[in-house]
């Protein structure tokens, strides 16, 4: 039986359902997703295996102009999709009608390996808007294939997902089978955590906050977390802890439910608030966080 194997990068613009199509795929959470732009932050990867395939998912940052030295690290993960793909999907949503960076878009269009543009969010819109989009984006980019999907509602997933496998070369697989992601416990710790905070909290608050978990301790029954919440100010410091450590509470309470839910254990969590000054614009602290690769 031949054995089919290879790299599948999502890009495309913020908020687009890169992450949602990625865990309704692996039928895990490994992404997180939320309202806000900008949720991902690093490249994910996420393997599906088969008896005669493995698939091995990628995740990338939303495509953004970056403004500070974390951004463009951003970006880098982004380009390095480009690099390693078997087959690449391009992700937009009903309404768009460009990519926001040129270059990025260049290289979707003159790409020379499998290019599926999965035009998502169609459950939001009608038989005609769809067919508009249909063309709008079949003369934009002519070199792809183009599926109309709801990744949210599962519409159109089976028959993305199933196109892929087709696509993928003949190769022995690249991880272990019963590997899930190349990312270690602690990572996805860091995310859960941050996703919390991308949901309570508003404005730039969000945007300034990376994780940091010092201990992971597992025994038979329990695991036992000690995380630090890094921010760029003391102003910033005050708001996540809240009022006589309410906001914190909240975040802690909401992060140990779906720690538990991922490790399929009990989890004590404790949580802690530091500052770490300018950390996005600060090349030795981004290399500490897993950007500059």
């Amino acid at each position: 039986m031949n054995h089919k194997a290879g790299f599948v990068n999502i890009i495309g613009n913020p908020n687009v359902g890169k992450s949602t199509l990625m865990n309704a795929f692996i039928g895990e959470k490994l992404s997180i997703i939320t309202s806000k732009a900008q949720t991902t932050r690093h490249r994910i990867l996420g393997i599906v295996n088969g008896d005669d395939f493995q698939m091995v998912l990628s995740d990338t940052p939303g495509i953004i102009k970056p403004a500070y030295e974390m951004q463009e690290s951003m970006m880098d993960f982004v380009k390095s999709a480009f690099d390693d793909a078997d087959v690449l999907i391009y992700m937009v949503e009903i309404g768009e009608k460009e990519l926001k960076d040129e270059a990025f878009f260049n290289r979707i269009t003159h790409s020379t390996i499998p290019v599926l543009l999965l035009l998502n969010k169609i459950d939001k819109s009608d038989q005609g808007q769809l067919e508009e989009q249909v063309q709008l984006w079949a003369a934009k980019v002519p070199n792809a294939e183009i599926m109309a999907v709801s990744a949210l509602e599962g519409f159109g997933v089976r028959e993305v997902f199933d196109r892929i496998i087709e696509l993928l070369p003949d190769s022995p697989p690249f991880y272990p089978k019963d590997q899930l992601t190349d990312k270690p416990e602690r990572f996805f710790v860091n995310e859960i955590i941050r996703e919390k905070i991308l949901i309570h909290y508003k404005k730039e608050i969000p945007y300034a906050v990376e994780i940091d978990t010092e201990e992971f301790f597992e025994e038979d029954d329990i695991i036992r977390m000690r995380a630090v919440i890094m921010v760029e100010r003391e102003t910033q410091k005050g708001i996540i802890i809240g009022h006589k450590g309410s906001a914190l509470k909240r975040v802690g309470v909401e992060a140990r439910k779906d720690l538990e839910k991922f490790f399929g254990k009990q989890v004590h969590l404790e949580l802690y608030v530091k500052v770490n000054k300018n950390w996005r614009s600060n090349q030795r602290q981004l290399k500490r966080f897993g950007y500059n690769q």
